[in-house]
């Protein structure tokens, strides 16, 4: 099996003076109103957090008991709880995703398998394609860095007695109408979400689980004390809120917007994007990518290499979703390095 640096992340691109394509992290900081509940929190950081009000605002954001949710130090977290506190006999990653799900597995010990999904099919889920005898299947949906969205009929497909089924919704809220999303609860089903993306709240590191019961508290068992900080109590809690949610769906409509735009200016300049983008960014290939990454950082754009996740080689490259401004100047740059 091949190796691949599954530690690096979009953040090890970005620099002095470049321009930030390379993290998915759509706003440049919390808006106003978040800022405002985080700074009013600040007088209680002398007692240590609970996280009973976020775990309660989350299961009402998604009409679950409370008993189904665990909230997290971002969701990257829960990656690190799944594999400490689960025994998988055959633990199964689909790729190309997001590289922590099985960097925490073969950190905890596990055998991990990769299925390989294709760029001639789209990188579209093939139900088929997962082994029978997978107890634990990990799987993104939107899907980073592909920003493919899989029908959660395909998802669906795939859970059978016995088995773990993780979804990683950590885009979904991305999406607008939060389209395909199993946050409802589907038995056998565990789903992750994640704040940060949306809010502009990386450093903070919000997010959670929705599993059932019993998942939850072998999670909670293993579960670092105070792992979740009081601000990020209260910015779950104040993002679970339907105001939140209501600006959320506006950011997400937005955002479908400009990633239209930027695959329309990239298919003018002919880049070919690959897949059908449904998050807030977007995979391409180039010849000689690695080069071009390079160039492109001369020109003063980070964008964040492909050739770290599993399936994917050095002439893919993903790029965030920007406002049409940012577009435009990155595609000038672009044509002329092309």
């Amino acid at each position: 099996m091949r190796d691949y640096d599954l530690h690096h992340h979009g953040d090890r691109e970005v620099g002095p003076g470049l321009v930030d394509l390379a993290v998915n992290v759509r706003l440049p900081r919390p808006p106003a109103w978040l800022r405002d509940e985080l700074a009013s929190a600040l007088d209680t950081l002398a007692a240590y957090p609970s996280t009973v009000d976020a775990e309660l605002s989350v299961a009402a954001r998604h009409g679950r008991p409370p008993s189904e949710v665990l909230v997290t130090a971002g969701a990257a977290e829960a990656f690190t709880l799944l594999a400490s506190a689960l025994r998988p006999r055959h633990a199964v990653v689909v790729h190309p995703q997001f590289t922590e799900p099985e960097a925490a597995l073969r950190a905890a010990g596990h055998a991990v398998s990769r299925v390989i999904l294709s760029e001639e099919d789209g990188f579209v889920l093939d139900p088929a394609l997962v082994p029978a005898d997978a107890d634990l299947v990990f799987v993104g949906n939107p899907t980073n860095p592909t920003s493919v969205l899989h029908p959660s009929s395909s998802l669906r497909s795939l859970t059978r007695p016995g088995r773990l089924l993780v979804v990683d919704e950590a885009f979904l809220d991305a999406v607008p109408g939060e389209v395909e999303t199993l946050a409802a609860g589907v038995p056998g089903i565990v789903v992750l979400r994640s704040l940060t993306k949306t809010w502009g709240l990386a450093g903070l590191r919000a997010g959670y689980v929705l599993a059932a019961p019993d998942v939850i508290e072998r999670l909670r068992a293993v579960q670092v004390p105070w792992s979740v900080s009081t601000l990020a109590g209260v910015a779950t809690v104040a993002c679970c809120r339907p105001s939140a949610l209501e600006e959320a769906e506006k950011l997400a409509i937005a955002g479908e917007a400009d990633r239209d735009y930027l695959v329309s200016r990239l298919t003018d300049a002919g880049v070919p994007v690959v897949g059908d983008p449904r998050g807030p960014f977007v995979l391409v290939r180039v010849p000689d990518g690695a080069s071009l990454r390079a160039r492109l950082r001369e020109a003063g754009y980070a964008v964040r290499r492909g050739d770290t996740f599993p399936g994917l080689g050095p002439d893919h490259l993903r790029l965030a979703v920007r406002d049409p401004a940012t577009t435009d100047a990155f595609l000038s740059a672009l044509r002329k390095l092309l």
